[in-house]
């Protein structure tokens, strides 16, 4: 698509972005009480918000202008924030990590996949550098240590000559065995035709019906070719099977990526000649345009000295830098309206004196107002559910203004290129000129106004206020210190570099390589029932493609953009629980692919006997999180995390010490800011082992991963045959295999095509079609995933704090928390009576 195409899908998502942001400032005044409202308004701005964010990051990944792209970063930074604040109010309302929305979908006609989390591509593209250059660091320091990992392939093994003369000799017979079988059936097919021949030597042959039984085959035959072709052309027609060539690449898709590719290379060296530009517009602008700044805030201060001189009879006190220097006193403003000010400022410190002894009497009465607003504040809460504030509106709402005032209406028919406009940079950067400037104009000004004060008035500075600034800066400096002192770490190796960490964490395999899997390969289909389910109270299981839009929300957006991470609600630590087999290892080796994180192993068979003793763990801990941080985004993966909260250690694990993190997590956790582009993942497949009140004290959120329901096993099938070289034909039942399959997990059946599509079974698909019964046999050694171990998971995640509070909302949770109350204070008074 051309650059105006862009444009147009640019204009036509920001009208949309504009309207809902008219909307949801309309929604947040009103306060609500019904909760299916409730939920219902924030789904539709939720879904409306994914709709802009596709728009958008396709946008953001095509248009090639660079200072539109800055915006259209900015705003998509916004509308990713929002999405996942509307997200966490769905999960407050609901106290559910899975919501479905098949009635609204249909109301707004939309497909469910339009509802899937698109990853942006600036997430990767941008450090495409870095993530290439730590590939080749790291394979280089696996070869060195001799830790690579090994090829797929099986390596050769040398044979003796007397095995390699057997072998042949094996090879041999059984050819000449193949050859004297194929003899001994042509000579008893012969003796059958001379046989049969004699048999039938006395009949007199009857040519006309013979010609009949000829002509009825040949027409049935044909017949039946005819009524299959009419068959298939239905059901292409009916949309029940797809078109002949549906999978082949057509031209035009290839001419489509050929042209985006051509796209990326302009967008890249658009965005180096902006950058140029940047300079040397900027050195233009000092030569020319500096002088002239220079000596008009230089005229415009000493103004401001006279006026107040004449005014006050003193020269005023010069503005420090922290404060922001003369720019305080001059942002938009005239000479006379700063002259205004001052004499404003002079009413308001007389005023000032009055009000302080006003004060003392108002303290008694404001302790008798903070009842009151606190009562007013639980009826406003009786009133009714208000939506919480947002950072990210305001970040839409500044992208929006700028949108209109610049780029709604601008004519661009003379940039055909899409180059940078030169005048945009001249007015941005005149601004940073000005600011630069300023301060240097301040220091001589500050001078100045001493000289003035010695020479004219004869007087010094008020010691008095100096000595309160002085005071005021060292009290705030000693705040500051005892804050540094309590935040700061001690960097136990402060002597070491960055690249020797990294080295010593790989050679000890607590940093591996993630596997290339993107998040797309994890395959899955909507759940179409979830929302009929939940209104007839029967709580549905999720489906793959509900948790894959988890894994995007919560782990990847906020990992890819360091904006969205640090505004955005926090999600420190994460949890995948689920049978084996249904891909959590997977899931956390597709959040570092997509987002170009680091994966730190510290589950506790890895960690086994490395860095023994108390010292020996928090050297360990502190390196990866010093690596982490330098290195973000970065992943620390604890592979069955249950064992790290055991409730009883087995006897044969004792040795490997699995307990050894316990008492470390949280304090990781309390380390971890904002500012931190750090997830900790966990994966386990018997979480009922694990201690659950430490084991939800250290995860926040946690997520259940359930085998594979019919629709996701018929989309598995499907993908994973063709994938490994298969041919879905007629003769296969695909819609058998995954009605048979029912309770085994995507890790069976990738086994069970693996072990069956062999390179000698591709290449006889031509004469020998694909069959059910070959995968169902490959299954028939393997043990599904029952429904006691399904129910096992769903009793264990009604016990977390999350599956608690939604079963107390199902049944009743006021009722409930009102017993809860009243039994903890029986529980208080026995404590007491015992004690005493």
């Amino acid at each position: 698509m051309a650059s105006a195409m862009y444009n147009k899908m640019w204009h036509q998502t920001q009208e949309a972005l504009n309207s809902l942001l008219d909307k949801e400032s309309q929604k947040v005044i009103e306060p609500q009480r019904n909760q299916v409202f409730i939920f219902q308004t924030l789904a539709t701005f939720y879904i409306k918000y994914v709709q802009i964010f596709r728009n958008l990051e396709n946008v953001y990944d095509q248009i090639v202008h660079p200072q539109k792209r800055i915006l259209i970063r900015k705003i998509l930074d916004g509308v990713m924030g929002r999405i996942l604040e509307l997200k966490n109010e769905m999960v407050e309302l609901e106290l559910t990590e899975f919501h479905y929305f098949d009635d609204i979908l249909q109301d707004l006609k939309l497909a469910p996949q339009q509802l899937d989390i698109p990853i942006p591509k600036y997430f990767l593209k941008e450090k495409l550098g870095v993530i290439k250059e730590r590939e080749k660091i790291l394979a280089q320091i696996l070869a060195d240590s001799g830790l690579q990992v090994p090829d797929m392939k099986r390596p050769v093994k040398g044979v003796s000559l007397e095995e390699a003369v057997r072998f042949i000799q094996v090879a041999e017979r059984a050819r000449q065995g193949r050859l004297r079988a194929m003899f001994m059936k042509q000579i008893f097919l012969r003796e059958y035709r001379a046989r049969h021949t004699r048999e039938l030597g006395d009949k007199i042959a009857d040519v006309g019906a013979a010609a009949l039984r000829i002509q009825k085959v040949w027409r049935g035959f044909h017949q039946c070719r005819k009524t299959k072709r009419h068959r298939e052309k239905e059901m292409v027609f009916l949309g029940m099977s797809p078109p002949p060539m549906f999978n082949d690449v057509s031209a035009t898709i290839l001419q489509a990526e050929k042209v985006t590719g051509l796209r990326n290379e302009v967008q890249m060296k658009h965005e180096k000649d902006y950058r140029e530009a940047l300079v040397t517009i900027k050195g233009d602008l000092k030569l020319i345009e500096g002088p002239d700044i220079k000596e008009n805030l230089q005229d415009q201060i000493r103004r401001w000295f006279i006026e107040c001189r004449n005014l006050t009879g003193t020269f005023p006190d010069y503005p420090d830098v922290e404060e922001g220097g003369s720019a305080v006193i001059f942002s938009n403003k005239t000479p006379q309206q700063v002259i205004d000010d001052i004499i404003a400022n002079q009413e308001d410190e007389e005023k000032n004196k009055r009000k302080k002894k006003e004060k003392k009497a108002k303290k008694e009465k404001d302790k008798g107002k903070e009842k009151k607003t606190k009562e007013k504040n639980k009826q406003e809460e009786d009133q009714g559910w208000k939506m919480s504030p947002s950072v990210f509106l305001h970040m839409m709402e500044e992208g929006n203004t700028v949108y209109k005032d610049i780029w709604k209406n601008k004519d661009e028919s003379g940039n055909f290129h899409q180059d940078y406009d030169p005048e945009m940079i001249r007015e941005e950067n005149r601004k940073e000129l000005e600011s630069e400037i300023r301060a240097q104009v301040d220091e001589l000004m500050r001078q100045e106004l001493k000289n003035l004060k010695l020479a004219v008035n004869r007087e010094k500075e008020l010691p008095a206020r100096t000595r309160k600034q002085k005071g005021g800066k060292n009290e705030q400096k000693g705040k500051k210190g005892k804050k540094e002192k309590k935040g700061k770490e001690k960097d136990l190796t402060a002597d070491r570099s960055i690249e020797s960490l990294y080295k010593e964490l790989v050679e000890e395999r607590l940093l591996i390589q993630p596997l290339k899997v993107n998040l797309s390969d994890y395959i899955g289909e909507y759940s179409y029932l979830g929302t009929t389910l939940r209104q007839v109270a029967i709580e549905p299981m999720p489906s793959l493609l509900d948790v894959r839009q988890l894994i995007a929300l919560y782990g990847i957006l906020p990992l890819g953009s360091a904006t969205v991470h640090e505004k955005a609600p926090f999600v420190k630590s994460l949890l995948l629980a689920g049978p084996s087999g249904v891909g959590k290892k997977m899931l956390v080796h597709a959040i570092c692919t997509e987002t170009g994180a680091n994966l730190f192993n510290l589950s506790s068979a890895n960690i086994a006997g490395k860095y023994p003793g108390k010292s020996g763990l928090q050297m360990m801990l502190h390196m990866v999180l010093k690596v982490a941080r330098q290195l973000q985004p970065s992943v620390v993966w604890i592979g069955d995390t249950e064992k790290t909260f055991y409730k009883k250690v087995p006897s044969a694990e004792r040795m490997m010490e699995p307990k050894r993190l316990k008492k470390q997590l949280p304090k990781i956790l309390k380390l971890l800011k904002p500012n931190d582009r750090i997830l900790i993942v966990g994966t386990t497949h018997r979480p009922f082992d694990a201690e659950l009140q430490s084991f939800c004290r250290v995860y926040q959120k946690i997520i259940l991963v359930p085998r594979p329901d019919y629709a996701s096993r018929l989309v598995l099938w499907r993908q994973l045959i063709q994938h490994n070289g298969g041919v879905i034909t007629d003769a296969l039942n695909v819609s058998c295999l995954a009605k048979v399959t029912d309770g085994f997990t995507q890790g069976h059946i990738v086994e069970v095509i693996k072990g069956v599509l062999t390179d000698r079974r591709v290449r006889q698909q031509i004469q020998k079609p694909l069959v059910a019964l070959e995968f169902v046999a490959a299954l028939s050694s393997m043990s599904p995933v029952y429904l006691e171990e399904e129910d096992s998971f769903k009793d264990w995640y009604a016990k977390t704090p999350m599956g608690k509070k939604r079963n107390l909302a199902l049944t009743g949770g006021n009722t409930g928390k009102k017993r809860d109350k009243g039994k903890k204070k029986e529980k208080k008074g026995e404590r007491e009576k015992k004690k005493k």
